[in-house]
């Protein structure tokens, strides 16, 4: 059966891709019917019931699934040492490469929900990694274990109800206790996803004096589930409710000092880095979001009839679908470009050049899957409008747009800080280049 149009990216639609070696159309073909079955056949029913059931994080644990949401290259050493050698379509772990994460990323996202994944990859995607990057031996021998067989979950937890994109502007506090022994915490965290179900927050804190902005930042492993002085209630948000956005209140938490990632003060510079997997991320999934969207207004319109005849007979609707089609692949042309000049770059030298490209990246990501949205829903007409029925999905993709826009470094702070990148290695570039005439 012929594929509809936008439903999948042009590689998977039998087009010739420079990108695509045969270990990546093996993963692909290997990851997605595992995904159909634990996941996309009941991602709408659990999104409606807000919740997914516990006993598929476990199912995704034992398939080694939540290991792919981790940056590329993999913790090999750890991996092998908690038995973990291969993932899924017997992918070695010393293969994966960005690529691979990025596949994961679009088929983890087919069902066009970022609410059910969300649920079960977040805490793995951007919780573990800074430990990985910045823990001491020590701490990573206490966490990591556990951590990477899914035996217990973490979540990453910066954002405050006065500080998000602003992270200089946290205010949650570690103060250190007279023994020296325990950092004492105070404050508040909002919008963390995943932090009700999860036995550890990697918990951005400040350690140094107030008004010590991005300098006074650090890093800690927090306890959470059933520790003294943590309380954490769900937040009703309008999409991605399965998600479990969470709101943490701190109230004098004792945390060991040797819960300190990496060293005091360097907190800005580690969440900076892990920004950028994490923005790529959101690109990856908001892409295919964008995908199920416009792709379902296509077929809708195929079929449905108005004035006597399809939809698809109206210049209106095809110009719609155009518009959006044109954007929709353009976006999924520079995620493959970028993820691939990611494979070619050393770790050192893609967050130098492509930082302020990830912020951009994932900035018109929104942008397109906005307008993508927007097509779908005005073409289903009321039924894009109705959480039931055959525009039910479309409605429900239509609410997470500014889950999109938002979390990560909102849109319009991301398209700024894109443009202060590029100009600020620009400069240093001429720089050089001044310096080494002289």
């Amino acid at each position: 059966m012929a594929q509809i149009p936008f439903s999948d990216p042009p590689w998977l639609r039998g087009l010739p891709s420079p990108y695509y070696t045969d270990s990546h159309r093996k993963w692909q073909a290997a990851i997605r019917p595992l995904l159909q079955r634990l996941l996309h056949d009941h991602a709408v029913e659990w999104e409606a019931a807000e919740t997914v059931p516990e006993h598929v994080f476990g199912q995704f644990a034992a398939a080694n699934l939540l290991i792919a949401t981790l940056p590329a290259p993999l913790p090999i050493d750890w991996l092998k040492r908690v038995g973990i050698h291969e993932l899924p379509g017997g992918l070695k772990v010393e293969d994966y490469d960005t690529m691979h994460n990025v596949i994961f990323g679009d088929e983890i996202g087919r069902s066009g929900l970022a609410g059910p994944p969300g649920s079960l990859t977040t805490g793995m995607a951007f919780g573990v990694p800074p430990i990985i990057k910045f823990g001491s031996p020590q701490l990573q021998e206490r966490f990591l274990p556990d951590l990477l067989l899914g035996k217990k979950r973490c979540c990453i937890a910066i954002t405050e109800p006065d500080a998000g994109s602003d992270v200089a502007g946290i205010t949650a506090t570690a103060t250190k206790s007279e023994c020296g022994k325990f950092y004492i915490v105070n404050g508040t965290k909002k919008w963390i996803t995943n932090g009700i179900w999860s036995d550890y927050a990697t918990m951005a804190v400040r350690t140094g004096p107030p008004g010590s902005g991005a300098s006074g930042l650090s890093l800690l492993v927090v306890p959470l589930k059933n520790f003294p002085g943590v309380t954490m209630r769900r937040l009703k948000v309008s999409g991605q409710i399965s998600a479990g956005t969470t709101y943490i209140e701190l109230d004098d938490v004792r945390v060991p000092v040797e819960n300190l990632i990496g060293k005091e003060g360097r907190g800005m510079q580690y969440i900076m880095t892990n920004f950028n997997h994490e923005r790529l991320a959101v690109a990856v999934g908001t892409t295919r979001q964008a995908r199920v969207a416009l792709s379902a207004a296509f077929a809708y319109v195929l079929k449905r009839e108005a004035f006597g005849k399809p939809l698809m007979e109206q210049a209106v609707v095809r110009h719609r679908l155009a518009k959006a089609g044109a954007l929709l692949e353009s976006q999924s042309a520079w995620v493959e470009q970028f993820a691939y000049q990611m494979t070619r770059m050393s770790k050192e030298d893609a967050d130098r050049e492509l930082g302020g490209l990830t912020a951009l990246l994932k900035a018109h990501a929104g942008m397109v899957f906005k307008e993508c949205a927007d097509t779908a829903v005005l073409l289903f007409g009321g039924n894009g409008y109705t959480r039931s029925g055959q525009g039910r999905i479309v409605e429900m993709i239509y609410r997470e747009v500014p889950g999109t826009r938002i979390p990560g470094g909102s849109e319009d702070v991301m398209l700024d800080l894109s443009i202060r990148q590029l100009v600020k290695l620009y400069q240093a570039k001429t720089k050089a280049l001044e310096s080494a005439k002289i």
